[in-house]
């Protein structure tokens, strides 16, 4: 399998990288800065896959034909968004690539006949409406963040993964397979992965999860031929392995509560 890995030098990014290699896959790891080519490359010693870099800026994607050729260059059957402005040139930035740049990447992945399947990692309050799951407190506490601590930023993802969430139920409608699968995590922290985690409908709207341990979750769900739709993702006490189990086997979708239909139409009137 050939993986485009985009933001690939990210915390998560780093730790997903070696345990897609060790599948054997071929991982083409995106980064804007030819300075950190050197510390990519290290983590690919001694794996049984590939490891490719490929030095290009996010800020330079201004439409989907950029994202197309960045696909069209590498030919993946996966790709992976860990991408992300993180806060840096403000707002305006954090539109140009967590929501538009990730927006021209899954047009043209979906567009691609060889891309089978695209893993986003967004966040764990991206949504619009209150989930059933959670209590009032839970939801203020979500709309909160959105509206007064991280505007800008909740609002890109969402529209991403609104989008997402659009092109995957129009694939769904022509017959044509793919899995979108939106990999939600908490409040990210820099601990020792645990392998333990509450994944697909978390009962908190707050609470963290360590990089390590997303990486853990998206390497596991991408590798699995039955996992898509909203996974919401906190620290936990259900072992790794079995959480993913549960949710592919249960169909598990963090979606429900949300406006589907009208999301369609939002993007595909």
């Amino acid at each position: 399998m050939q993986v485009l890995l985009l933001g690939g030098h990210g915390k998560v990014a780093l730790y997903l990288t070696p345990l897609l290699l060790n599948r054997a896959w071929t991982v083409t790891s995106v980064v804007r800065n030819p300075d950190h080519e050197s510390e990519i490359l290290e983590l690919g010693k001694g794996r049984k896959g590939k490891l490719n870099v490929l030095i290009s800026s996010l800020d330079d994607v201004k439409s989907t034909s950029d994202a197309k050729k960045i696909i069209d260059a590498v030919s993946p059957n996966y790709v992976v968004w860990s991408a992300g402005a993180g806060g840096k040139g403000g707002p305006a930035r954090t539109k140009a690539i967590d929501e538009e740049a990730a927006k021209y990447f899954l047009t043209a992945s979906f567009a691609t006949p060889s891309v089978s399947k695209f893993l986003m990692v967004s966040h764990h309050g991206s949504r619009r409406n209150k989930p059933s799951w959670w209590s009032d407190e839970e939801w203020a506490s979500s709309v909160k963040v959105a509206t007064e601590v991280l505007p800008t930023y909740c609002q890109a993802k969402l529209e991403a993964d609104e989008y997402m969430t659009a092109l995957a139920a129009k694939r769904k409608l022509n017959g044509s397979p793919f899995q979108a699968i939106n990999l939600r995590p908490g409040v990210l922290t820099d601990e020792p992965a645990t392998r333990k985690v509450e994944l697909g409908k978390t009962a908190k709207s707050r609470g963290s999860v360590s990089r390590e341990d997303v990486a853990i979750v998206a390497d596991q769900l991408l590798a699995r031929a039955d996992t898509e739709g909203w996974i919401d993702l906190l620290n936990g006490d259900e072992p790794v392995e079995q959480a993913v189990e549960r949710v592919a086997r249960e169909k598990i979708d963090a979606v429900e509560g949300e406006d589907v239909d009208g999301i369609i139409k939002k993007f595909f009137p």
